[in-house]
């Protein structure tokens, strides 16, 4: 009896182990958030004059230390070349070529190195990576017109390189840890501003020489709180410079304009002073005879539309392409013909390449399905651009302006996504606030059974503009939620970017009615599908999701449950933020009280009954943190199943590797306990 009972625990044992063992590779087959982490990540690619080689920076993650690594990679635009350029073991990115694509620059931080500093390499010929500068305070955004390479440091006016290499190892030696502000802006995201220094731009011959400033002569500085590659660009036959700079000086309510300067004069002019709103993302025409600006109408709404204007260099005149066309004209650039222009537009859920004609202002999409960005194009016309989609990550291809066919060529991702099990997605519309449609994206768990009933994970996105394409993301993967067992959706409610001005423009000042509105038509599409169990329904978002999901937590909603990441709870508050969405707009709150009062989650907590997750970060200054620890109490006192997880090293987003897979089990264990997952 003894021998039976111990042969019988053994085949129970081994039976429970492999029954584990198999649970677990079934586990690995899926999208999770481990094998989010051990994708490299592409970043925005470089091609070469001549079109035949690209170069992108790669990223990849250590999850045993937390640490990233990126490297240049060179691909050939025939898919014959696909390797690793770099290998310094730091941070090598930001590239671009020489003019005749003989030499490739970039940024890197050495051994020696104390700040990030530009680096020469040889393309055509064997070589080692030599270092072109040498400022203390670092660069950033390099650009290369003619001989010389242009870049981007943020320096102590009236001081010497040797004197800002001082005050820098003071300051980092210093026991002293005090920020001091006399205005704003203080922060940016989340970074401290130092109002001591400003961000300007010089220029180095690339043959090696002397520095010279180019705005810093003119008195004008780039705009303070953020500043990089499109905050400026040179001609390429290096007669001007165009860059972007707040008019008014005042960091409580910029005014963004273009500026132009020859390099080595002290005269700026502003060339878009008659507009009061935001002109950005200066680029000049292959001829260097137009420049290429973008343009917004509505002063304090920054996701107005942003138009394509073309300012003659001659005759100082300017027009505007394509005016009538309900798109904003994003990720630009010229063709080398200087006729127009390839663009990377949000165009109704799915960020579609477009040829933007200068001369007829005709709009023409050239891909239609899944998204595009990063775009780059050759003096011989070849594009390259990132392709994405809700299936897999950003992938580096080769678009054919004329068939919109794309010809990927890089493969770095293959070996892991081979073996990963992802299920199916879909585009819907529904009648949302005033039965206008709603487009929203549907994810499927894999194995997917349309005769069973599953759990809903709503998802509400931030911005509030910020519209959700068909591309692959990181922090929240539908697809992971959807492996876990729920039918996971994205909409696209109204404020949503890519369906038209008046559509984004829709929810301004009231952030809570129409969003509101969709959200819960939203909920009531999904309970009337016979494949949805009304009974399991959660939703979630960050940000403006995170806004959001505070108003349902006052308000009526059919969900079980909620997650709230970095939510904007009180209004009043929110003025510790680095940036106050409606103020510039509509007025401060001591000037209209009745917006704030009737906006403001926290008016409503008497309501509050739905058990929340709250998620948030220290280092988060577009949400201060106290925003969630205010709910959070707040839930505590009424009594409400809440739990908060606060990151101390985290901002707005999760970014380290172990905190993304906590943050990812965290929210799986909410999901479950409120909503059990599976078709049942």
């Amino acid at each position: 009896m003894k021998q039976l009972s111990l042969t019988i625990l053994l085949i129970a044992a081994s039976f429970f182990n492999n029954t584990t063992i198999i649970k677990a590779q079934e586990e690995s087959r899926y999208l999770s958030a481990e094998v989010l982490w051990e994708m490299k990540r592409l970043g925005s690619p470089v091609i070469s004059p001549d079109g035949h080689w690209v170069v992108a920076p790669i990223t990849r993650y250590t999850v045993d230390d937390d640490k990233s690594h990126t490297d240049l990679w060179l691909f050939a635009t025939d898919g014959s070349v696909e390797r690793q350029l770099t290998m310094s073991g730091f941070a090598d990115g930001q590239p671009v070529f020489s003019p005749d694509g003989s030499q490739l620059a970039f940024v890197s931080r050495r051994d020696s190195d104390d700040s990030p500093q530009i680096y020469l390499l040889p393309i055509k010929e064997p070589g080692e990576a030599t270092r072109l500068t040498e400022i203390p305070t670092g660069v950033s955004a390099p650009k290369w017109a003619d001989s010389y390479i242009y870049f981007i440091t943020r320096v102590w006016p009236g001081k010497s390189w040797e004197e800002m290499s001082e005050r820098i190892k003071k300051n980092r030696d210093s026991h002293m840890s005090a920020l001091t502000w006399n205005a704003l802006p203080y922060a940016h995201w989340d970074s401290w501003i130092d109002e001591e220094r400003q961000a300007h731009l010089y220029r180095v011959p690339s043959a090696g020489g002397d520095v010279e400033p180019v705005t810093l002569p003119t008195g004008w500085e780039l705009p303070r709180s953020s500043q990089g590659a499109s905050s400026y660009d040179v001609a390429p036959d290096n007669s001007w410079v165009a860059f972007m700079a707040d008019s008014k000086r005042d960091g409580v309510d910029p005014e963004i304009d273009i500026f132009l300067v020859r390099p080595g004069s002290s005269e700026a002019v502003n060339i878009t002073e008659a507009n009061e709103a935001t002109d950005l993302n200066p680029r000049f025409s292959p001829d260097s005879r137009y420049l290429a600006f973008n343009q917004q109408r509505i002063k304090g709404f920054y996701a107005d539309k942003r138009r394509l204007i073309i300012h003659n260099l001659n005759n100082r005149r300017q027009r505007e392409v394509a005016g009538d066309w309900d798109r904003s004209a994003d990720g630009l650039v010229w063709m080398p013909d200087g006729l127009g222009f390839y663009g990377a537009i949000d165009d109704a859920g799915t960020r579609r390449i477009y040829q933007i004609d200068i001369a007829t202002g005709s709009p023409r999409p050239v891909t239609s399905e899944t998204d595009y960005s990063g775009l780059s194009v050759s003096d011989n016309g070849t594009l390259v651009a990132i392709n994405q989609s809700f299936l897999y990550p950003p992938r580096l291809v080769i678009v054919d302006p004329r068939k919109g066919e794309k010809r990927r060529i890089d493969t770095f991702n293959d070996k892991i996504f081979d073996n990963v099990q992802l299920g199916t997605y879909e585009s819907v519309t529904y009648p949302g606030a005033g039965d206008q449609d709603i487009q929203m994206w549907v994810h499927y768990p894999p194995g997917f059974d349309k005769t069973r009933k599953y759990p809903l994970y709503l998802l509400i996105h931030g911005g509030p503009h910020s519209g959700i394409t068909d591309g692959f993301h990181f922090r929240w993967n539908a697809q992971t939620f959807a492996s876990w067992g729920y039918v996971t959706a994205w909409h696209n409610f109204h404020g949503s970017s890519g369906f038209g001005q008046d559509f984004t423009d829709a929810i301004n000042p009231d952030w809570i009615t129409k969003p509101y509105t969709d959200t819960k038509k939203a909920a009531e599409w999904f309970a009337d599908q016979p494949w949805i169990d009304e009974t399991r329904m959660i939703a979630g978002g960050g940000s403006y999701g995170g806004y959001l999901s505070s108003i349902l937590l006052g308000r009526e909603h059919p969900f079980n449950a909620l997650v709230i990441h970095a939510p904007v709870y009180n209004f009043y508050s929110q003025m510790a933020s680095d940036f106050a969405v409606h103020t510039t707009r509509f007025g401060d709150y001591w000037e209209d009280p009745s917006i704030y009062r009737e906006l403001s989650p926290h008016y409503y907590a008497g309501n509050f009954d739905t058990p929340s997750l709250i998620i948030h970060g220290q280092l988060d200054y577009r949400v201060p943190v106290g925003q969630a620890f205010e709910l959070f109490r707040t839930l505590q006192h009424r009594g409400v199943e809440s739990r908060l997880i606060y990151y101390p090293d985290e901002n707005h987003w999760i970014l380290k590797p172990n905190n993304s897979i906590y943050w990812y089990s965290q929210v799986r264990k909410w999901l479950e306990k409120h909503a059990a997952p599976g078709g049942k």
